[in-house]
């Protein structure tokens, strides 16, 4: 018995039937082939549109995005759910922030002590969450002159020794990270602690979010003119532009949804916003301009450091809470 054709010889069934099996292969070789080149040229395609944004906005976009997101998530949970939670998240920042500027100072040829440095950062938090306004002040003084204390004592060490010129340089440059960095970094807190406060903290960081995106996106599609082309060469009119609308749509929303304040209330948070934000901005790029340097650390990828993340919002967190005194 045999299942060949009538006619036909098992040899040309056998013969038939390897040919076919021969033509499938050879079919799913040139699909896994012409697959493996679509990928390939779909990944050179997202790689030079990368080089691209890249070279024009200073961020590799992809790493920016997910590091953006895991630092949102966390921020939202710990303002949200646990207020003292938060206190710890942004004194980890502020931490972490007061160390980069310092390090870069140093790196400039400044001899600022970095570790007392991040001490007194990281006292100015809870001062400001359990002391309130008084602490606060209290404790950002009592940190500028432990750091400048600490300096004036390195004297004693060969390595440290300068001259009274260079000496007080350095205090002047340890002040400016206690006052640029904790004590505008504390006001978040500080509002955070407040009855009902941390719907206005996270009203004005996500505020500052959306006048960033505004800023990047119509900076991307329509930027051409440049804002201060010798303190940051990426800024443009059009992206300022793109800020502005953000601010002013973002403000209305959050000032409704959010604060449960009138919807003028949110165009007036949205101008004091933007005008904060897009200042601190330029701060830190002078800052980074004057030290001759792209980014203040490279610790976070896509980003720079912490203080390219929080330079709009140091500043902003000072303006939200003097609104919130205004209003309550």
């Amino acid at each position: 018995m045999t299942d060949a054709p009538e006619g036909k010889p098992p040899a040309f069934t056998r013969l038939k039937r390897l040919l076919k099996r021969e033509d499938i292969e050879a079919r799913a070789h040139a699909f896994e082939e012409d697959f493996k080149t679509q990928v390939a040229a779909t990944r050179a395609q997202i790689d030079a549109t990368n080089v691209k944004i890249e070279a024009r906005t200073g961020r590799n976009l992809p790493l920016a995005i997910l590091i953006g997101v895991g630092l949102g998530l966390a921020l939202v949970f710990s303002i949200v759910f646990i207020k003292a939670l938060f206190m710890i998240f942004a004194g980890a920042l502020i931490g972490f922030t007061s160390f980069e500027l310092a390090s870069a100072l140093r790196f400039a040829g400044r001899d600022v002590p970095r570790w007392p440095t991040v001490v007194a950062a990281l006292a100015t938090m809870p001062a400001a969450f359990y002391l309130h306004d008084q602490g606060k002040w209290l404790v950002t003084l009592g940190g500028i002159v432990f750091v400048a204390l600490w300096r004036l004592a390195e004297l004693a060490g060969e390595t440290h020794r300068a001259s009274p010129r260079e000496v007080l340089a350095d205090i002047a440059a340890g002040t400016l990270i206690q006052v640029y960095v904790p004590f505008l970094g504390s006001f978040a807190v500080l509002l955070a602690a407040q009855d009902g406060g941390e719907w206005w903290t996270l009203a004005f960081l996500l505020l500052v979010i959306a006048i960033d995106t505004g800023a990047y996106a119509t900076g991307l599609a329509f930027g051409k003119h440049p804002m201060a082309p010798r303190i940051s060469p990426k800024k443009t009119w059009e992206g300022f532009a793109g800020s502005v609308l953000a601010a002013l749509i973002g403000g209305v929303l959050l000032a409704i949804f959010m604060i449960h304040e009138p919807w003028w209330f949110g165009l007036i948070f949205g101008a004091v916003i933007v005008f904060t934000a897009t200042i601190g901005d330029l701060t830190e790029s002078l800052i980074k301009r004057d030290l001759g340097i792209k980014d203040i650390s490279t610790w976070l990828p896509g980003h720079g450091g912490f203080l390219d993340r929080l330079d709009s919002i140091l500043p902003s967190a000072a303006a939200a809470y003097i609104l919130f005194l205004i209003v309550k």
